[in-house]
């Protein structure tokens, strides 16, 4: 074998020596890129769940919006007698100032996550609560010895005071301060997975804006 063909034949080992560990640096990198990728794409999804849960126990409170009402009362009863045009009357003007409250307990919110997705679902917002506290006064009160007052009597006016209140609270705007409030927590969801590109749903509907809660 001559000296040129030595040669030639160094040089095409080398060279196959050099494809091979080239394809081996090839694989290598493509399997750590992969690797790079596919953990940072868990890694980011993780963080984003978590990021989300957080947000939602932030928003979890209790948001309260308060009221103040009154209400004038004039209660009557009258026990007749086997006497004709005789009965025995009571009656009294009663004065009601009533502290109300409208709550929502956003720690009631109920949630699904599809990481996957993406997506995030409200599948429960618990309804208002709404508690009244009254004070009743008690003005030119009248009975009689055979028509006294009694416990039932004022049982009878916290029931007719408390539904006439929850007439007027119906009427008011109250109610509809309180679910403002409510959308303007809800909101603050929004506009994180707005900002993460996720998608936020509520009754199966996406919700873009704050309109989109229909409450």
């Amino acid at each position: 074998m001559t000296q040129n063909q030595q040669k030639t034949g160094l040089f095409d080992k080398i060279t196959e020596i050099r494809k091979w560990v080239m394809l081996v640096l090839m694989a290598l990198v493509l399997f750590f890129g992969y690797k790079y990728f596919t953990n940072n794409s868990s890694s980011t999804i993780e963080y984003d769940t978590n990021l989300i849960q957080e947000q939602i126990k932030n928003v979890g409170k209790l948001v309260v919006t308060e009221g103040h009402f009154a209400e004038v009362l004039t209660y009557k009863d009258s026990k007749e007698t086997y006497i004709p045009g005789l009965s025995f009357d009571k009656k009294a003007i009663v004065v009601i100032n009533a502290d109300v409250t409208v709550g929502f307990d956003l720690s009631q919110v109920k949630y699904d996550i599809d990481a996957k997705n993406k997506v995030l679902t409200i599948t429960n917002i618990p309804k208002e609560e709404i508690t009244i506290a009254p004070d009743f006064k008690y003005y030119d009160t009248e009975s009689s010895t055979f028509n006294e007052f009694t416990g039932s009597d004022y049982n009878k006016i916290n029931k007719i005071a408390k539904e006439n209140l929850a007439k007027k609270i119906e009427k008011s705007t109250l109610k509809s301060n309180a679910k403002n409030r409510l959308v303007t927590e809800l909101s603050k969801i929004l506009i994180l997975t707005n900002s993460m590109g996720w998608t936020l749903k509520y009754e199966g509907n996406i919700v873009g804006k704050e309109t989109d809660f229909k409450l």
